[in-house]
């Protein structure tokens, strides 16, 4: 009998997780990315040969307003990766986000604020109703990520990355007035993989720290490693309906020591 060499399934590796992600992993991959072609790719997938999928991609701009764009391949594209998940018997690790939560962050409820929140929320929504169908399925609502690998997400990068990139060129750092009281639990993409990698049951989890920072606290952080000069800009009223004010994570990983926003401010 030939022996079959087992291979992960990861979508999404030119993207700021995946490329990270990819680093870590110990054993053949075949990557899907390429929206032009992920439907025809599907068909071609020797699933007999994939012992797990990571679904890592998706469109992530959260003020992209092409509904029908979002929903092919957030939602449909999703369902039927899932689909060949439950009929090949595979496990399944999957991106989700904390957007779902909008502003109900405190209260833990769903009420997502744009398209892409949407998107996630009906996958997860989803996943819970056909939890029964697969033989392990694991969605990571993330925090807000930062680390290596942000360049290409523009002004979706990370406050962490956007400020360090402004202390170091200009000297100066921008953030919105009244930041003290724009809260984010922010987490470090090497801690999202160590947590995506330990055993644990079907379910939906929160992924972030358990911890809120103000963006101005992060700013300070920030401009006293480079010794950078705050300066305040009015907030763009067009994001004021769309805005999560505040995001934290009720620490489905409590056993894992996080790095700090300090610790890896002052380790570059």
């Amino acid at each position: 009998m030939d022996l079959i060499l087992k291979m992960k399934l990861l979508t999404g590796h030119k993207g700021f997780i995946g490329q990270n992600l990819v680093k870590r992993f110990n054993e053949p991959v075949i990557f899907l990315s390429e929206m032009d072609r992920c439907f025809a790719d599907l068909l071609r997938i020797p699933w007999d040969e994939i012992d797990e999928i990571w679904h890592m991609g998706a469109i992530s701009d959260t003020t992209c307003n092409d509904l029908s764009l979002i929903h092919t391949y957030n939602v449909e594209y999703t369902i039927n990766l899932f689909e060949y998940a439950i009929a090949y018997h595979i496990p399944v690790k999957y991106a989700s986000s904390a957007s779902v939560y909008g502003n109900t962050n405190y209260r833990r409820e769903i009420n997502p604020l744009n398209f892409y929140a949407m998107s996630k929320a009906t996958i997860d929504r989803w996943v819970l109703d056909n939890l029964y169908k697969f033989v392990r399925i694991q969605g990571y609502r993330f925090f807000n990520v930062y680390g290596k690998h942000e360049d290409h997400k523009g002004g979706q990068a990370s406050p962490i990355h956007t400020f360090t990139k402004q202390a170091k060129e200009t000297g100066v750092i921008k953030l919105f007035e009244n930041s003290v009281s724009f809260m984010r639990d922010f987490i470090w993409v090497e801690d999202v993989i160590d947590c995506m990698s330990m055993s644990r049951p079907s379910g939906i989890y929160d992924l972030g720290t358990g911890v809120a920072r103000s963006f101005e606290r992060v700013a300070e952080i920030i401009s006293n490693r480079y010794e950078a000069k705050l300066e305040y800009v009015p907030f763009p009223p067009h994001l004021m309906e769309k805005y999560q004010y505040y995001t934290c994570a009720k620490n489905d990983f409590i056993e894992h020591k996080f790095k700090s926003i300090e610790e890896y401010v002052n380790e570059r």
